[in-house]
C-alpha cells in the first residue's frame, strides 16, 4: 500500500465566510471574474501558509497573487489573527524593488508552497515581477523573525 499525500488548498486555511469576503474584494477591486478572484485568494492564502512555516528564504508572491494578499491586509483584525494562528507571528508585507531577484523569490515561493503541501495554481505564478515581498521573515534585506518563545 502506498501513502498518498493530499495537497491542501489555501482556501482551507480560513472560514468560508472570510474567504468569500476576500474573494469579493479581489473581484471588485481587481475587476476579476468570480472564479479568477477565488483562485487568486486561494493562492494568496497558500503563499501565506508556506510563508508562515518558511523561516529564512526570501519568498514573494506573483503580482496577481499579491492582489489577494493586499485584500486580506485590509481586514486587519482577521489578518493578524490568521498570522498568529498560522505562524505564531505577524507576517509583514513590504513593496519590493522590482529587481530580477523578485522572480527568483517567486520561483522559490512555488517550491515552498509545494513542499508545505499546498496546491499550486501555476498560471497565477507566471514569472512576472512581484510588486511585494514579505518582510521580517528572512527577506534579502530584513533580519529573520525572532524565534518563538
Amino acid at each position: 500500500m502506498t501513502d498518498t499525500l493530499q495537497a491542501t488548498t489555501g482556501r482551507s486555511l480560513v472560514p468560508e465566510r472570510l474567504f468569500a469576503k476576500l474573494s469579493a474584494r479581489v473581484e471588485r477591486d481587481g475587476h476579476h471574474p468570480p472564479t479568477r478572484a477565488d483562485r487568486i485568494v486561494d493562492q494568496a492564502l497558500a503563499f501565506l501558509g508556506a510563508r508562515g512555516t518558511n523561516l529564512g528564504e526570501p519568498l514573494a508572491p506573483s503580482a496577481i497573487v499579491d492582489e489577494g494578499w493586499h485584500a486580506f491586509l485590509l481586514y486587519t483584525r482577521e489578518y493578524a489573527e490568521f498570522c498568529r494562528m498560522l505562524a505564531g507571528r505577524f507576517i509583514h508585507h513590504r513593496p519590493g524593488d522590482g529587481t530580477r531577484r523578485a522572480e527568483i523569490d517567486i520561483k522559490r515561493s512555488v517550491r515552498a508552497m509545494r513542499a508545505a503541501g499546498f496546491v499550486v495554481d501555476l498560471p497565477l505564478w507566471l514569472p512576472t515581477e512581484a510588486k511585494c515581498t514579505q518582510c521580517h521573515g528572512g527577506c534579502h534585506d530584513d533580519p529573520p523573525p525572532p524565534p518563538a518563545c
